[in-house]
């Protein structure tokens, strides 16, 4: 097991009927901007219980925050964090909402040019303080209510923000908020928190026990729970083990002492910005011919992977590879979420576009042995097609 520090300071508020509780959790006498993004919180009356919940300290608002929040949309918030002089910050929503608020928290103290936050990749910012931030989760996804991440759209890319000062001071996770969720978005989430786990897991063996067993528990929770939830929406156990999932895919624990990969999620990003393609569908065009091109790479943990999470035990090891590989495509599919590049409207050529965008950011040593480049990324991509 490689040398880790953990920490994750983040109180988590799970069940239902826990918005009430915002008035203890909140300090007293703070003035708080509650950040959202559409009007789905307005309808089905989850803003008003945000509201009521914080009691009669100074609220302003600001909505809009998009799906990929946008970093003109976000400086528009910035200032008026700034104007109001608002001293705590609440998003209300899913991962973007999430996200997009704790580059709100960075950039309203912060004295440089705000847009190089965004110019450190998965290293942290040099910024010494940030507003404190909480969240009310309505999307079980991203993992962006329990660690330090954010992912923020600027100039036509997907960029990283990434600092211990962006924690939430806690999250409201409460299951029955999803409920009215619209069935693409729960598979999508549940993609998602698939894949982070993969992310982590589906690298090279470093014998950390702990974090493999429970990446296979999320994993095999997922695959359990899935279907159910997108079957029936206001199954509130299904629900929550779905949002407990998310959270756990990605609070950092699962990530200790092991190698990181992320390359499904570099390359996902540019067809997410390029064409508009859901990120939790990104995911699942990308992932599975990763694998069959990283085979001579992944091979031990792929081979893990098909014996623990989906019992494949017959066969040569090739064969088990292979059908590991099936059964997450076939998995994907079953929540309908295509899996073909083709699928989603793009044209081959578009795959130029990628490998263009992927070059212009950097992206050209991916992978958890930074050795991933262009070349290959195009095959994948070019197999993601057909």
């Amino acid at each position: 097991m490689q040398n880790f520090d953990y920490r994750n300071p983040t109180h988590i508020v799970f069940g239902q009927d826990r918005l009430g509780e915002l008035d203890t959790l909140v300090p007293k006498g703070a003035k708080v901007l509650v950040l959202y993004g559409g009007g789905s919180v307005k309808r089905f009356g989850t803003l008003d219980k945000v509201l009521a919940g914080l009691g009669d300290r100074t609220v302003l608002e600001f909505s809009g925050i998009e799906p990929n929040p946008q970093f003109d949309t976000l400086m528009k918030a910035v200032e008026l964090v700034r104007a109001e002089q608002v001293d705590f910050l609440l998003a209300v929503g899913g991962g973007s909402v999430m996200d997009g608020t704790k580059f709100v928290a960075a950039a309203a103290p912060y004295e440089g040019d705000t847009a190089d936050l965004l110019k450190h990749g998965f290293a942290p910012p040099p910024i010494d303080t940030a507003l404190p931030l909480a969240t009310v989760a309505t999307l079980p996804a991203t993992g962006s209510e329990m660690n330090m991440g954010a992912v923020i759209s600027y100039q036509g890319g997907k960029f990283p923000l990434m600092s211990p000062l962006l924690y939430p001071q806690f999250s409201v996770l409460d299951p029955s908020l999803t409920f009215s969720l619209p069935p693409v978005q729960v598979a999508n989430g549940v993609v998602d928190a698939f894949v982070h786990v993969l992310e982590q897991y589906v690298t090279f063996p470093v014998g950390a026990q702990v974090q493999d067993r429970t990446a296979e528990g999320i994993l095999k929770a997922l695959i359990e729970i899935g279907p159910v939830t997108l079957a029936e929406p206001e199954n509130y156990e299904a629900r929550a083990n779905l949002m407990w999932s998310a959270t756990s895919a990605l609070n950092g624990f699962i990530g200790v002492g092991v190698p990181h990969d992320w390359s499904t999620h570099m390359i996902g990003h540019e067809l997410t910005a390029l064409f508009g393609i859901d990120h939790g569908q990104s995911l699942a065009i990308v992932q599975p011919s990763m694998w069959k091109h990283r085979k001579a790479q992944k091979r031990a943990k792929l081979l893990q992977y098909a014996e623990r999470v989906w019992d494949l035990t017959e066969g040569d090891e090739d064969a088990r590879i292979d059908a590991a590989i099936e059964r997450t495509r076939a998995f994907f599919e079953s929540l309908g979420v295509k899996t073909r590049l083709s699928d989603y409207g793009v044209e081959r050529e578009g795959i130029d576009k990628v490998i263009d965008a992927l070059q212009a950011h950097g992206m050209v040593a991916l992978s958890e042995q930074g050795d991933l480049g262009l070349e290959e990324s195009r095959k994948i991509l070019e197999d993601a097609y057909a």
